[in-house]
């Protein structure tokens, strides 16, 4: 190559990469789990608007023993959305202005990164906005979390093998659980934490044992019957029972697309005093002709049980079905 081709080359990449435009390199998001920014000035916050919007962000969550509020909110005003309030991993930002609209923004200050703007002329508006828009944002922000804590689980996890091999499932539980129980069809795993601990439950039965007439009834006879075999306290005649001074919880909903039944509710030792939430999946998987049942529960009599329990559905929710091999 000649030095007159030499200079064309050099002179064409440099001219190209000045014309390309170059994308931010954006911050990664911070902030503790179910934990949310509002942006919103105090006259708002002060307000009916505030009041709406604490109504549903910080709605009780189903199915604890105690009442605790579905997302931490912190509150600024307007004029800090700058510096380390942009890192949060979930925005909120309500405002009055010379329009009306709301827009969902995926990684505008860092990443990842959801944030809702809700823009309206007056209060009433505001109100509106929110009415209409509060189980899109909870839903979203529900799984922003789930997926942050996924994310956390995956950079240390428990061996896989075991409950590959018994149940054809890939499941991403963090390595600082341990083996409680192991059974043929049955797995109980558990981790202790500051105030208690925190369990998981993996077994599988048949197909018939949950009936559509009274499904719910039908889950609570499957789980005290799982903890009249496998769970129990220090002395005998004290097995694991649902609660009976709550009624439980039931949705429909898909894990790794199966049809799945959730129940939230709380669990007790009977004749004795201890007791906690559970969250309950009951997977109707026909690649394997069974039902596959996930559960989480844990026992933290002192503290606060809501991120406890979010951390059991996010190990859960990783969930995945090995096909068979054709």
């Amino acid at each position: 190559m000649n030095n007159s081709h030499f200079l064309y080359l050099l002179v064409s990449l440099f001219l190209f990469s000045c014309g390309k435009k170059q994308e931010p390199l954006l911050r990664e998001s911070v902030g503790k789990i179910n934990t949310i920014a509002v942006i919103m000035n105090d006259a708002l916050w002060n307000g009916e608007v505030g009041d709406s919007l604490r109504n549903k962000l910080a709605a009780p969550v189903f199915g604890l023993p105690q009442e605790e509020p579905l997302f931490t909110i912190n509150q600024y005003p307007d004029k800090l959305v700058e510096g380390f309030i942009t890192d949060s991993r979930t925005i909120v930002v309500v405002k009055k202005g010379a329009t009306t609209g709301f827009e969902i923004k995926k990684n505008q200050y860092a990443t990842p990164q959801t944030v809702f703007h809700l823009t309206g002329t007056t209060n009433d508006t505001l109100l509106y906005l929110l009415e209409k828009h509060s189980p899109e944002i909870i839903q979203m922000i529900k799984e922003g979390e789930i997926q942050a804590n996924q994310k956390i689980n995956r950079e240390s996890l428990f061996n896989p093998k075991i409950i590959e091999n018994k149940f054809h499932i890939r499941l991403d539980v963090p390595s600082d659980f341990e083996y409680a129980v192991q059974k043929p069809r049955f797995i109980w795993l558990k981790k202790e934490i500051v105030s208690g601990s925190m369990s998981l439950l993996l077994y599988q039965v048949p197909l018939n044992t949950i009936r559509a007439k009274n499904p719910i009834a039908s889950i609570i006879r499957m789980r005290d019957s799982i903890g009249k075999l496998y769970i129990k306290g220090r002395e005998a005649q004290t097995p694991m029972i649902t609660g009976e001074g709550y009624a439980p919880y039931w949705f429909k909903i898909k894990l790794d697309n199966c049809p799945t039944f959730e129940t939230k509710g709380t669990w007790e030792l009977k004749n004795d005093f201890m007791s906690g939430p559970f969250i309950n999946y009951v997977i109707f998987d026909k690649e394997y002709n069974r039902i596959l049942v996930l559960e989480g529960f844990c026992y933290s009599p002192a503290d606060e049980k809501r991120d406890v329990m979010f951390e059991l559905e996010s190990i859960i929710k990783s969930v995945q079905i090995i096909k068979r091999k054709k």
